[in-house]
């Protein structure tokens, strides 16, 4: 009984190890560079929203904040 144990954990062991091995050679593969993907600029990913981006509006807590700041 122990060995027929033994032999199905080595073969289990080479069968996972085989699909990893394989999972990870398929990754590779598919992977691209960042350079040679055509949705970045210079390392900046352009998005496709048509959203606008609004990074400062001007309140009264950033004017304080800016006169604090000086």
């Amino acid at each position: 009984m122990q060995v027929s144990r033994r032999e199905f954990a080595k073969k289990a062991a080479m069968v996972a190890a085989g699909a990893v091995a394989t999972s990870t050679a398929l990754m590779a593969s598919n992977s691209k560079p960042s350079s040679e993907n055509g949705d970045s600029n210079n390392g900046v990913v352009v998005g496709k929203s048509r959203k606008k981006e609004i990074l400062y509006t001007k309140t009264a807590a950033w004017e304080e904040f800016y006169k604090k700041a000086k």
